[in-house]
């Protein structure tokens, strides 16, 4: 589905968990996760349905509550630092988002009312929106305010990880980059089927900026020479967009994978040269 398009109101919970999902590198249809859930159009979606979706998906929701705007956000930089995505609900409590970062005094978050749905805010703005205001039961014209934190914790071995950096998502942000960022989810199930997850134990691995490098040109002259009409600087910037997404969550090519990393990734292109701009006929009817 990508970092741009954006789903109706209801689905907003299960929009937010998905990308809660992504970040620890599983990627769920969404749709999936409504049906688990059991949202409605015109109940939307709660905690315990939310919990119920994320369980399904090998993951635990701890929830945690705080009073105070200071210790809340303690606590969410904290679990941030431990990698686990948290889903606010924001907006009176009528909105769900997943923030997944926070670097320089800004937070990193996931909104599916946005476009691009990738946003970067100050501590300031996303506190105004987090919290909820509600009247004391002892003394009524008294209200509190209440930030509740819903942490995604799985209960698999996290393979990779996504790091959305400040940098990375203003990046992504950019109009130029649309596409790209519509088309994300395809990059990663592509490259995770040619490339492996670093591993401090690996031996023998490059990542792949280094395979194009070393690989890039000849991979740009075989694709623009075997269709005939694609330019090898759009075939770039898609080895670019590739790059991008195996930096991101860290994907390292082995050493005895090479060869085949090249002939899948000039078959990706060749395949995506054809579906955008057509081909004749080859070989016949042979």
């Amino acid at each position: 589905m990508g970092l741009y398009p954006q789903p109706n109101k209801w689905q907003c919970g299960p929009f937010a968990l998905k990308y809660g999902l992504i970040m620890l590198g599983k990627f769920v249809d969404e749709n999936a996760i409504s049906r688990i859930a059991g949202t409605h159009w015109w109940a939307g979606t709660d905690e315990i349905k939310l919990g119920r979706a994320a369980r399904a998906f090998d993951c635990d929701m701890q929830i945690i509550r705080r009073t105070n705007s200071l210790r809340a956000k303690r606590e969410l930089l904290l679990n941030l630092k431990k990698g686990f995505p948290a889903i606010l609900c924001v907006d009176g409590w009528e909105h769900w988002i997943t923030v997944v970062g926070a670097e320089k005094g800004k937070f990193i978050s996931i909104d599916s009312r946005e476009a691009p749905v990738v946003c970067v805010d100050t501590w300031l703005a996303l506190r105004k929106r987090w919290v909820y205001k509600e009247a004391d039961q002892d003394d009524p014209t008294e209200t509190k305010s209440l930030y509740d934190l819903h942490l995604l914790i799985p209960r698999f071995r996290v393979r990779t990880k996504a790091r959305l950096s400040l940098k990375r998502a203003r990046y992504l942000r950019r109009p130029e980059n649309r596409e790209f960022a519509t088309h994300w989810d395809e990059y990663f199930t592509d490259l995770i089927q040619i490339c492996t997850p670093r591993d401090p134990r690996s031996e023998k691995v490059f990542p792949m900026g280094e395979l194009l490098r070393r690989h890039g040109a000849v991979i740009r002259e075989q694709v623009s020479y075997w269709h005939g009409k694609v330019k090898k600087d759009q075939i770039q910037r898609l080895l670019r967009n590739m790059k991008f997404v195996a930096d991101t969550y860290d994907l390292v090519v082995r050493k005895e994978d090479e060869k085949r990393a090249i002939a899948a990734i000039t078959t990706l292109l060749t395949l995506w040269a054809s579906s955008r701009f057509g081909v004749g006929d080859v070989y016949g009817n042979a």
